[in-house]
This record gives structure tokens, sequence and C-alpha cells, in this order.
């Protein structure tokens, strides 16, 4: 009978361990120290990350973030938050410090878990520097007093305890693309694996709602249950780098046609962003793995 307490004290000391592993770690105190912000920057990392993508209003102006829409997925419905300067319903209350663990951490500004509805998984590649200048952007742009709306995602999914194991199993600062022997594909990578998250939903997921990093933006299912979301790799996108780069910037196909769906909000963000920027990305596309459609 005496090993029922043992194996008992055994398995708190396993739980606490792996709490203790996959607790919520924010940035270190010290982590911004000797950066100087640019806004001017962070309104090209701004659009290069897709903020108000996500984070305004349908139909509302492209520099309130206020929140709002919804993410239907296989756990609920996440909706996004109010993102905007105020005090009280945004994060205008939030330091520097908050608001770069948010992003490249995962972890809120009370010691919580994230959902990963937010790309933090792609974010936490991010340059530091180009955190604090999309920060020191976002502390420009109007207030909404609107509040955020709860997610929508019942047990054991709304336990945000679990979302410490998963980001062990699924966060992680290595490229996909290992070899960038160019600037510009370097750049392109950057762009497209961290600040723009294309893999969020070009790239199918797991059970667990981890990406299939061997189907690489091989495209994947639609969370809304309409349609499919393109792959995007050589094996099924056969345009040239020059057609992929004008598909970002104006939104018209090789086939004279146009972009719909969220590749409209994608493309008003990446209509931004340089010409340079631009053909990196396309770079880039043409540099990953070619994976033909299943």
């Amino acid at each position: 009978m005496a090993r029922w307490p043992l194996l008992g004290g055994f398995a708190v000391v396993v739980l606490g361990a792996g709490w203790f592993l996959t607790r919520p770690m924010p940035l270190p105190d010290d982590a911004l120290a000797g950066l100087t912000p640019d806004p001017q920057n962070g309104a090209i990392v701004f659009a290069a990350a897709g903020c108000a993508s996500c984070h305004t209003a349908e139909d509302g102006p492209d520099d309130l973030l206020t929140g709002g829409k919804r993410f239907a997925s296989p756990f609920g419905t996440f909706i996004a938050p109010n993102i905007s300067s105020d005090p009280v319903h945004g994060i205008g209350g939030w330091s520097d410090l908050e608001l770069a663990s948010a992003i490249v951490t995962g972890v809120s500004n009370d010691g919580s878990h994230l959902y990963p509805a937010f790309p933090y998984t792609s974010y936490t590649k991010a340059n530091l520097q180009d955190v604090v200048d999309l920060i020191a952007h976002m502390r420009t742009l109007p207030a909404s007093d609107v509040p955020s709306a709860p997610h929508e995602i019942g047990f054991p999914f709304n336990q945000r305890i679990t979302l410490g194991p998963w980001k062990a199993l699924y966060t992680s600062d290595e490229w996909v693309l290992a070899s960038a022997d160019t600037p510009q594909l370097e750049r392109g990578r950057y762009l497209t694996e961290a600040l723009g998250h294309c893999a969020e939903c070009h790239t199918p997921r797991d059970a667990l709602g981890g990406l299939q990093k061997d189907r690489w933006m091989a495209g994947a299912a639609n969370p809304s249950g309409e349609g499919r979301i393109p792959n995007i790799t050589a094996g099924a996108l056969t345009w040239s780098e020059a057609a992929i780069a004008e598909y970002l910037k104006s939104g018209f196909t090789p086939d004279f046609d146009s972009a719909g769906g969220e590749m409209v909000a994608v493309i008003k963000n990446t209509s931004r962003l340089t010409d340079e920027d631009r053909a990196a990305i396309a770079a880039y596309l043409k540099a990953i793995p070619a994976i033909s459609n299943l």
C-alpha cells in the first residue's frame, strides 16, 4: 500500500515540473535596452505584419485597431481584440516590454499565455528593433473605446494553461528555409516566415493545430469551411517571380483576374512595401521546396 503515496508524490513532481517548463515566459526586463524606436520604420513593419487585416472592424478605417473580427477554427471562434492606443480597452496602458513580449512570446501583460490565433509563432522570429519600431508606430494611431469581445471557445481549450505544452511543441525561432544565401532571399524569408506570417494560412495544420512544416506553404483547409487556401509553392503556383511581385503590388494575376477574399486585405498591406521587398517575397516562394497538391 505504501507505493500509492509514493506514486502520488511522483505525479505531483512531474506535473509541477511540466508546469514550470511550460509556464508563460515573457521577455527579460532588459530585452529592449539600447533600442531607439523609429515610428517611420514601424509603419512599414505594421504593413508587413498585417496588423490592420485582423484588428480593424469590418469596413472600418485602416488605422483604428478596434478589433472584433471573428476567426473560426476547429477549437472555437477567436475574436480579434482591441489593440488601439486606448489605455482602458486597448493597449495604451501596456509598457513597450509588455507589448513586445506579447508579440514575440505570446504572453499577455497579465502574465498569461495568449492563444496562437495571434501569430506569435511567426513573430517570434522578428527582430526586436522592428518590434520596438512597430510599437512606436501603433502608439501614434487613434484610440478606440470599444471593449474587446471574449473568445467563443469551450473546455478544455478555454484553459490557457494548456497552451504551455502547445508552445513547447510548436514555437521555434528556427527558419524553415534554413539557407538564405543572398540578401534578397534573406529579406524574403524574414518578410514571409516572420513578419508576414504567410504560413499561418497557407500551411496545413495537424490535429493539435500546429503547422505541418513538411507541407510548408502547400495550401490548407479554410477554417471558415469555405473553399481552400491555395498552395503557393512552385509545385502548384507557376507564376514568375515578376508576376508574384506584381500581384502583391496591384492584386492582378497574370490571367487578368484580381485578388479576392482575405487576399484583398493582404494586398492592401503588401502594396505599401517597396518593390524590392515584394521581389524578395517572390524569390523566397520560388526557393522553398515545390510541393504538389494532394
